[in-house]
């Protein structure tokens, strides 16, 4: 489980990236295929249980899909050879990679979990809550490791992921001799659906004239066992109970997984069903803190401007006061002193794509004015210095947008008679004389206490002192800067990763147990896919809020968090009033009735096989 996690998590990490920058596909795309990839993977988990339950067992069917996976893994990493064809063969081969490792991975899932479970007796289950705590243990272990050291590895070679599957097959296969195998039981989920469909089309058709009965399901008696009809109500009664469950990996699943941790697998007073509605309160939590922690965060960042707007700051580099004014607009209603920090960037209506505006500037009692051209979504900064005939105006293309490596912006403004030559952190800037404007360049977060400046004959050094991460600064006889560098600290995080991760244990681990000691011998692979449909559900709720309500991303924080409180109430309400299950006294209920018979004799044999080829029969 750990190898086949380490392979999946760790190809996931670099997958949006893949998208981006080798299939040039754009971000909306990357993420919308992203999303439905790992939507398919917890769709698939059905057709696993079908085929082990079903067909050819637990350990087969890890074994076959295990190949499939191997195989995507390899088509995925032949479309990813630039000589392979050109970028129709490379899109072609990575999406039938990807739909085998979905098929593989995802039909694998509800047989792992089942088959550890089937290793150990019905009297063992302090030792089977133990497996499934190091079992969930090994899957954070593998994301964990994965994604760190796969974005490392994907720089030198392409091959350790696949080299992980090929451990994962060979490790399980190796071990075959010690497990212990159940066989498959029949088409049970067909039995299933079969058993449903009659049940309801015997209560619509006999609801005006028969007599009510105890359960819906009992109006398929009349054609199967009643023990498939009661282990039929046990997996339903699971399933009702997974209905509002898809809330919690909406949320999950929005985190990135950064820890893992072994639980006190200890007794302890909690069932599994409290301790997943404890689970949920904590994911809840998580949320709560990631939207203290986005409205701070929002506040350093400048938010671009919707269409038919455009942001505009001031430089006031004259010698004294200015006031402006903008036709239309009541913008920068206030004078405007010489070197004071600029303000707060103005959304300039312009009412179409471009638009030339006229602004008026009062300087010392005189009235001048400059026309300039402004384009919708983009940030300006009007720079403003004096000269013998007046005010002269300078429009300058701002960049507002974070640096993705989380270096600091920097631009020059040169208010002398000389051009300059600057040289720091290995990033050259030229600023023209006479109030000339560099471009912005990024350059790395540092304290640069003496950057070493040329001018003509002259060299001088500055001070610019602490350039942090994700601020964009302009420098000119003052240092002025624009916007805010992150103020908030990335070890707020910490809490919210710490709070989800102990809501994934109290509710993924205790859940697990649970969909395995309430399903009945034949239908525990079922029951496990049912638990992983849960979590592609709560894939298909974050597209829909995600892309669907526009919301900010405080707001969604929020919304979430809130939409889990109110689902955690309800699934409180719904475990207070479930009853556990004892699987012992289903044998009880509905006793083994299988006698056997000498095929060439009318004589009835007792149970103990004396060596003579007995023949089962079922009697109901």
């Amino acid at each position: 489980e750990f190898c086949e996690r380490f392979s999946y998590y760790g190809m996931k990490a670099v997958l949006t990236l893949y998208f981006i920058n080798y299939l040039h596909w754009n971000q909306n795309l990357s993420t919308a295929v992203y999303h439905a990839f790992s939507s398919l993977c917890y769709f698939t988990p059905i057709l696993g249980a079908l085929i082990a339950d079903s067909w050819l067992g637990k350990f087969k069917t890890i074994v076959y899909l295990s190949v499939v996976y191997v195989l995507g893994h390899v088509v995925k990493s032949v479309g990813a050879i630039p000589s392979v064809g050109d970028s129709t063969i490379h899109i072609a081969l990575s999406m039938m990679g990807l739909i085998l490792i979905a098929f593989g991975t995802g039909g694998i899932k509800p047989c792992v979990a089942a088959f550890g479970g089937d290793q150990f007796d019905e009297e063992h289950t302090n030792e089977r809550r133990k497996f499934f705590s190091i079992f969930y243990m090994s899957i954070n272990a593998g994301s964990l490791l994965s994604t760190v050291i796969t974005p490392i590895l994907r720089v030198n070679s392409t091959q350790h992921l696949l080299k992980c599957v090929y451990v994962f097959v060979v490790v399980f296969i190796s071990g075959s001799g010690m497990y212990k195998k159940s066989p498959p039981e029949g088409n049970v989920l067909l039995d299933v659906c079969r058993c449903l469909g009659l049940a309801i089309k015997n209560r619509w058709m006999s609801s005006k004239y028969d007599s009510k009965r105890k359960h819906w399901l009992d109006w398929a008696e009349e054609k199967y066992p009643k023990r498939l009809i009661h282990e039929i109500k046990m997996v339903l009664r699971v399933l009702v109970l997974f209905i509002p469950l898809p809330m919690f990996w909406a949320l999950f699943d929005q985190q990135v997984r950064i820890q893992y941790r072994m639980p006190d697998t200890s007794p302890s007073p909690l069932r599994p069903l409290k301790k997943m509605a404890v689970g949920m309160i904590f994911a809840a939590l998580a949320f709560g803190a990631a939207t203290l922690v986005e409205v701070n965060v929002m506040k350093t960042v400048v938010e671009p401007a919707p269409r038919g707007q455009c942001l505009l700051q001031v430089y006031n580099l004259a010698d004294s006061d200015v006031k402006l004014s903008i036709p239309g607009s009541n913008l920068f209603s206030q004078p405007i002193k010489s070197y004071e920090d600029p303000q707060a960037y103005q959304h300039l209506e312009l009412g179409g794509h471009n638009k030339t505006i006229t602004v008026g500037i009062n300087h010392n009692g005189h009235f001048h004015e400059c026309g300039e051209t402004f384009t919708e979504q983009k940030a300006y900064s009007l720079v403003l210095h004096s000269k013998t005939s007046g005010i002269v105006c300078q429009l300058a293309t701002d960049n507002i947008l974070k640096s993705e490596k989380m270096e600091a912006y920097l631009r020059f403004i040169n208010t002398r008679s000389e051009a300059v030559n600057v040289t720091m952190a290995g990033v050259d800037f030229y600023i023209p004389a006479d109030y000339g404007i560099s471009p912005n360049k990024s350059v790395e977060r540092n304290e640069y206490t003496s950057v070493r400046c040329t001018s003509g004959s002259q060299d001088f050094s500055i001070n610019l002192g602490l350039l942090d991460s994700g601020a964009s600064y302009t420098v000119i006889l003052k240092g002025v800067s624009h916007p805010t560098a992150n103020n908030v600290h990335i070890a707020w995080q910490i809490p919210q990763y710490a709070l989800m991760t102990a809501g994934e244990v109290m509710f993924s681990i205790p859940g697990i147990e649970f969909s395995y000691s309430q399903a009945p011998a034949n239908m525990k692979s079922l029951l496990q896919a049912g638990w992983l449909l849960t979590v592609a559900f709560g894939n298909v709720i974050v597209l829909i809020v995600a892309e669907g309500a526009g919301l900010d991303q405080w707001m969604e924080f929020l919304l979430f968090a809130g939409l889990l409180v109110a689902v955690c109430i309800i699934f409180s309400i719904m475990a207070y009033f479930y009853t556990y299950v004892d699987l012992g006294e289903l044998d009880k209920l509905f006793p083994d009735k299988t006698i056997h018979f000498h095929p060439c004799s009318l004589d009835w044999l007792p149970e103990t096989n004396t060596g003579v080829d007995l023949t089962p029969v079922i009697l109901d």
